[in-house]
C-alpha cells in the first residue's frame, strides 16, 4: 500500500481543511445530479448502495433457505420454491453483489484519489457502467416475474435447455448476467487506463498502494475472463430461444462443453471476488498496525500471480464430469500451486501485525477475522483440490461451507472492513467504535456457526440444494445450529447497518486522517472535495511514522512540524 511505499509531498499541499463548505456531497443537489454525475465518488456511492439492497434481497433468499431446512420434511416451501430460492440467492449474490462490490463501489471512489487524480480516466463510461449493472438487475426483477428461475446459478445445462425443467425466467436472468458482464469489463478498462495514465508524479509501479495492486490485478481478470461467459450465455440464450443444438444432448450438443465455458470463466471470477478483499486487508493492516507492510514486492506480485494461476485452474470443478485421469492430475497440482501467492500474503500480513502498535478498532477486528475465515476456506479447499477426497466432498455441503469461507466470509468480511476504514472519508462522520465491535462480534459468530456446522454436514453425505432430506441421517442438528447462525448472522448485519445509517446523522465529525494512513486518500478532506484535490499531488521517498501525531483537538493524525523529513535538514510544517 502507499502507506509504506510513498507518501505526500507535504510542503506542495497546505493542511487539509477538516470542515470544506464544498464537497462531492454538497457540490451539486438534486436527484438528476446524482443520476447523471460523472463524479467517481457520487458512482461508487450508488453502486454502494444498489449493491447492498441486492445483498438484503440475496440475504432474504437464504434466510428462507435455512428456515426450509430445519426440519426433514420442509417447513415453508415446496421443493420447487426452494428451488428458486436457492438459485436466486446464488445468482444475485454473485453476479449483482460479490463480483461489483469491492471494485466497483469501493474502487471507483477510493481509487482516483489514491492517485491523486481528480477522477478515472474514462468518467462517462464508468457512469454507463454503473446504469448497465441498473440494467442487468432490471432483468433479474423480470426473470421473477416471468415465472422465477429454478436451474442453480450456474445455469447448468440440461436444466437450463429443458423447458420442461427450468422456468419461464430463465432468458430473463440469462440476459441480465450478459449486461452484467460488460458492466465488469468496462468498469476494469477504466481501471486499468487509470492506473496507467494517471499516477502523479513520483508514483512508480513500486510506490503504489497495495490496494491499486489488487484492483490492478482483478481488472485483468475481469477484461480477460468476462468475455467467454458474455459468448457461453449468448449460446445458452440462442439455444433455449431456438432450440440450436450446442449443449443439449438431445440435439447433437455436449452439456460438458458448458461446464468447460463456465467455469473457465467462473474460476477467475472467484478470484475478481477474494483478490480486492485481499487488497484491502494489506491495506488495512499496515494502517491499524502503525507499521510498514512486510514484503511489499512479494504482495503486489501474488496479486499478479494469483490472477494468472486462476485461468488454469477452471478443471478442478470437474472432477466427477468424466476428465480423463491425467487431466484431472493436472488440474489438481495447479490447484495446490494457487497456494503459494495466496500464503505468501498471509504470512507477510502476520509478519506486519509482528511487534506492530496494534489499533483493536472495527476494521482491524474485521481484517484478523478475514484471516482466520479465510484461512479455514484455503485450508478445506485442499480437500477438494485432492482427487480421492474431491469423489467424495463432490455436490455436498462441504463444498456449499468451503465457497462461503472464501467468498462470503472473506470476500464480503473485507468488503466490510473496508466500508468500516473509508466510512470516515465516504460520509465525513465516525461511527461509534463500540457498535461497531458488537457488530462484528455477531456477524463473526454467525457466520461461523452457520457454515462450519455445514463441513460436518458435507462430510456425512447431505448434498446440496435438496429441499428435504431423510429423518434417520442425523443431518438435522446440523442443520438446525446452521440455521440458528445464520439467524445471528442476519441481527449482525442489521446491527452494523444500523450504527452506521445513524453515524450519518448523529456522529461525530470525522477529521481527515482519522486512523493515521499515509495514503493520499487521508491527505484531503472529509468528505473529499468535488475535485479531490486543488493540484496533482506529488509522491516522494519513503517517510518514518513518527512524523504522523495524534491530534486531540481534531482527533486525527496531523503532520509534525517539528521533526525534519528524511534528508532535509528543516521542518516542512503542516
Amino acid at each position: 500500500m502507499v502507506v509504506d511505499m510513498m507518501t505526500l509531498d507535504t510542503g506542495q499541499m497546505p493542511k487539509p481543511d477538516l470542515a470544506p463548505r464544498d464537497n462531492y456531497l454538497t457540490h451539486t443537489r438534486g436527484a438528476w445530479s446524482w443520476l447523471f454525475t460523472l463524479d467517481h465518488k457520487r458512482i461508487g456511492i450508488m453502486y454502494l448502495t444498489c449493491v447492498l439492497s441486492a445483498f438484503f434481497v440475496a440475504g432474504m433468499f437464504a434466510l428462507l433457505v435455512r428456515t426450509q431446512l430445519l426440519t426433514p420434511e420442509g417447513t415453508i416451501m415446496g421443493q420447487d420454491d426452494y428451488n428458486q430460492a436457492f438459485t436466486l440467492h446464488g445468482a444475485i449474490m454473485v453476479f449483482l453483489v460479490i463480483i461489483p462490490s469491492i471494485p466497483a463501489a469501493l474502487g471507483n471512489f477510493v481509487l482516483p484519489i489514491m492517485l491523486g487524480a481528480k477522477d478515472v480516466a474514462f468518467p462517462r463510461l464508468n457512469l454507463f457502467s454503473f446504469w448497465l449493472w441498473v440494467a442487468g438487475a432490471l432483468f433479474f426483477v423480470l426473470a421473477l416475474l416471468t415465472g422465477g428461475l429454478d436451474t442453480g446459478w450456474t445455469f447448468y445445462t440440461p436444466y437450463s435447455t429443458d423447458p420442461n425443467s427450468a422456468m419461464g425466467g430463465m432468458i430473463p436472468a440469462v440476459t441480465g448476467a450478459f449486461i452484467l458482464g460488460f458492466s465488469s469489463i468496462f468498469t476494469g478498462m477504466n481501471f486499468i487506463v487509470t492506473i496507467h495514465r494517471l499516477r502523479p508524479p513520483g508514483m512508480t509501479w513500486f510506490r503504489m498502494p497495495l490496494f491499486l495492486w489488487g484492483i490492478y490485478a482483478t481488472a485483468i481478470l475481469q477484461v480477460m475472463a468476462t468475455p467467454v461467459l458474455g459468448i457461453t450465455l449468448a449460446l445458452l440464450a440462442v439455444e433455449r430461444a431456438f432450440g440450436i443444438g450446442i449443449f443439449d444432448p438431445a440435439l447433437g450438443g455436449d452439456p460438458v462443453l458448458y461446464q468447460h465455458f463456465f467455469w473457465f470463466y467462473s474460476h477467475p471470477a472467484v478470484y475478481i471476488m477474494i483478490l480486492p478483499g485481499m487488497a484491502i486487508i494489506s491495506d488495512l493492516i499496515a494502517v491499524h498496525s502503525h507499521r510498514h507492510i512486510f514484503g511489499y514486492k512479494f504482495i503486489a506480485y501474488s496479486s499478479i500471480a494469483i490472477a494468472l494461476f486462476s485461468f488454469l485452474v477452471w478443471g478442478h470443478h470437474m472432477f466427477t464430469s468424466g476428465q480423463s485421469p491425467l487431466v484431472n492430475v493436472i488440474f489438481s497440482a495447479i490447484t495446490f500451486s494457487v497456494a503459494i501467492p495466496s500464503a505468501i500474503k498471509v504470512f507477510n500480513w502476520l509478519a506486519t501485525m509482528y511487534k506492530g502498535s496494534i489499533s483493536w478498532n472495527t476494521p482491524m477486528l474485521y481484517a484478523m477475522g478475514f484471516i482466520f475465515i479465510f484461512t479455514i476456506g484455503g485450508l478445506t479447499g485442499l480437500h477438494l483440490g485432492t482427487l480421492a477426497t474431491d469423489i467424495h466432498l463432490h455436490d455436498t455441503y462441504f463444498v456449499v461451507a468451503h465457497f462461503h469461507y472464501v467468498m462470503m466470509g472473506s470476500a464480503l468480511i473485507a468488503m466490510i472492513g473496508g466500508l468500516h476504514h473509508w466510512w470516515p472519508k465516504i460520509t465525513g462522520k465516525m461511527y461509534n467504535e463500540n457498535w461497531g465491535r458488537w457488530g462484528f462480534t455477531l456477524v463473526f459468530i454467525g457466520f461461523n456457526v452457520t457454515f462450519f456446522t455445514q463441513f460436518m454436514l458435507g462430510s456425512q453425505g447431505m448434498p446440496r440444494r435438496y429441499a428435504t432430506y431423510p429423518a434417520d441421517a442425523g443431518f438435522q442438528i446440523y442443520h438446525v445450529i446452521s440455521s440458528i447462525g445464520s439467524y445471528i448472522l442476519a441481527v449482525g448485519f442489521f446491527v452494523t447497518a444500523g450504527y452506521l445509517l445513524q453515524s450519518m446523522f448523529g456522529g461525530r465529525r470525522a477529521p481527515a486522517n482519522p486512523w493515521g494512513g499515509r495514503s493520499l486518500e487521508w491527505q484531503c478532506s472529509s468528505p473529499p472535495p468535488h475535485d479531490n484535490f486543488s493540484k496533482t499531488p506529488t509522491v516522494g521517498d519513503c517517510y518514518d511514522f513518527s512524523v504522523l501525531e495524534w491530534d486531540e483537538d481534531e482527533q486525527g493524525y496531523v503532520w509534525r512540524a517539528d521533526i525534519p523529513h528524511p534528508g532535509e535538514e528543516e521542518p516542512r510544517g503542516h
